[in-house]
């Protein structure tokens, strides 16, 4: 099997089992298979694609940052709610690392859109480079906020639960716009309407604007964090 399909498929999987968690009952044991099977097959797809596009050049400067990115996000939604093992913190620091790169670089790549004849760059314009380049900062900085406080031990209740959430669904979300919209010639022509291809991103971000807004501004854990300690005095993203 080529890298390609490796590729293809582990993101195509990982589209279903990331919507199958995203519905699931929190917490409940489909949420957990569904969720562990999420995170190996989009950290598949992330560092496949970056590789193939680091080794092909196929569109480096989108593709390897954004498999980087991708992958980066569903390892640390994940390492949030999984409980403080030996080497946490270094891992934590590691990550943290590669996400202040990948939006450093992502930053850079928007500003030679930007000063670029056409204002693009490999065919992409600058603001994509900027939205994912933000996501990537203001990652990095929950992470450093995280370290800070003494890792992931210090972190309970709904700032644990709102980190997993936001990252997951971004992930979820990256995926999804980059096979509906990104890949949208493998979809079969009938239903190949820009109008429905965006209704599953749109509804992943839904989702995700939705349990935010529950786990972090109502505060409300009944049914998901059945679990989990007390809030943490101090919110952390």
């Amino acid at each position: 099997m080529t890298a390609l399909a490796v590729h293809i498929i582990a993101g195509s999987l990982g589209i279903i089992f990331g919507f199958v968690a995203l519905y699931a009952a929190k917490g409940a044991r489909l949420h957990r298979k569904s969720g562990m099977l999420f995170v190996y097959t989009l950290t598949t797809m992330g560092l496949m694609g970056a590789m193939m596009a680091a080794v092909w050049g196929r569109q480096p400067a989108s593709n390897i940052p954004m498999g980087l990115l991708t992958a980066y996000l569903v390892i640390t939604g994940l390492t949030a709610v999984r409980p403080p093992s030996a080497g946490m913190r270094q891992l934590d620091l590691g990550l943290m690392l590669v996400a202040l790169a990948v939006g450093l670089d992502l930053f850079t790549f928007g500003v030679v859109a930007i000063e670029s004849p056409r204002h693009m760059l490999s065919g992409i314009p600058a603001v994509p480079f900027f939205i994912f380049g933000s996501v990537a900062l203001l990652a990095s900085v929950g992470d450093i906020r995280l370290i800070r406080s003494g890792g992931s031990r210090a972190v309970r209740g709904a700032p644990r639960l709102a980190r997993h959430l936001w990252r997951m669904c971004t992930a979820l979300l990256i995926a999804a716009f980059s096979f509906f919209l990104g890949q949208a010639k493998v979809i079969p022509k009938p239903i190949r309407i820009p109008s429905l291809l965006v209704i599953p991103p749109l509804v992943v971000l839904v989702a995700m604007l939705y349990w935010l807004w529950r786990v972090r501004i109502l505060r409300n854990l009944r049914g998901i964090a059945s679990r989990s300690t007390p809030v943490a005095a101090r919110a952390h993203a």
